[in-house]
């Protein structure tokens, strides 16, 4: 009677156990489009706001360019990342957005995205991630106060290198009131955005097309194509 209980309780828990595991394979399979398509659409957002529609002529989410393995502990980039590139109608690039991490946040590493114009002045800043103190170090996202778009237009000779720091260290950067530390962190790792980008300049700004971006285009043409010969034919 005991085997019996035993075997029906263990069927019974097996029975639940591949319920539960099928549930979560049909949540994982039905949920993963809409969280990739609301990602797709929160990164190409950020990138938008920092080089508009009307300065690009390619989709700059699969137009990019990957970061050397060598560089990435320059950019505080541990796992790696992709150079987004913005290209004119004649396929040239304009400009690209960097990603870094700087480590030096007052409470954590600080995400950021920097754009970099062919000339090397800066296109936009922006701070994608954070756990910086609310009311405070949280003042370098743009949505909670405008200290990231001092950036705008600047580059290593405007201001010289040497006073790409805080006011209080003696640069011309402002800090926040009762908060040195997370500016400080942003306005370093800005500068050493820069600094890569003026270091590679040539093989950055003129980086070929990415597989994916070139898969895309000529699906574009193709089915542009295709309407056009169904017209011919009739």
């Amino acid at each position: 009677m005991l085997r019996q209980s035993m075997a029906s309780n263990a069927a019974v828990l097996t029975l639940i156990a591949l319920v539960t595991a099928g549930t979560l394979a049909v949540t994982q399979i039905t949920t993963k489009e809409p969280i990739e398509r609301a990602i797709r659409e929160a990164s190409a957002k950020a990138l938008l706001e920092i080089i508009p529609l009307e300065r690009h002529s390619n989709d700059m989410l699969v137009d990019t360019y990957p970061i050397p393995k060598p560089y990435w502990n320059q950019l505080g980039l541990q796992q790696g990342g992709d150079i987004n590139l913005a290209r004119e109608e004649d396929g040239k690039v304009s400009a690209v957005i960097v990603p870094a991490v700087t480590p030096d946040g007052y409470s954590g590493p600080i995400k950021i995205l920097v754009g970099v114009n062919r000339d090397g002045t800066i296109a936009g800043v922006r701070v994608t991630s954070h756990t910086e103190t609310p009311g405070l170090g949280d003042k370098v996202e743009l949505k909670k106060s405008n200290w990231v778009l001092q950036f705008d237009g600047l580059s290593l000779k405007n201001p010289p290198s040497a006073d790409w720091k805080v006011q209080k260290d003696g640069g011309v950067f402002d800090e926040f009131t009762g908060a040195t530390i997370t500016p400080r962190a942003v306005v370093n790792e800005v500068h050493q955005v820069l600094e890569f980008v003026a270091q590679h300049h040539e093989q950055i700004f003129n980086a070929p097309m990415s597989k994916r971006a070139v898969e895309i285009e000529n699906s574009e043409i193709d089915s542009e194509q295709v309407p056009a010969a169904v017209e011919e034919q009739n």
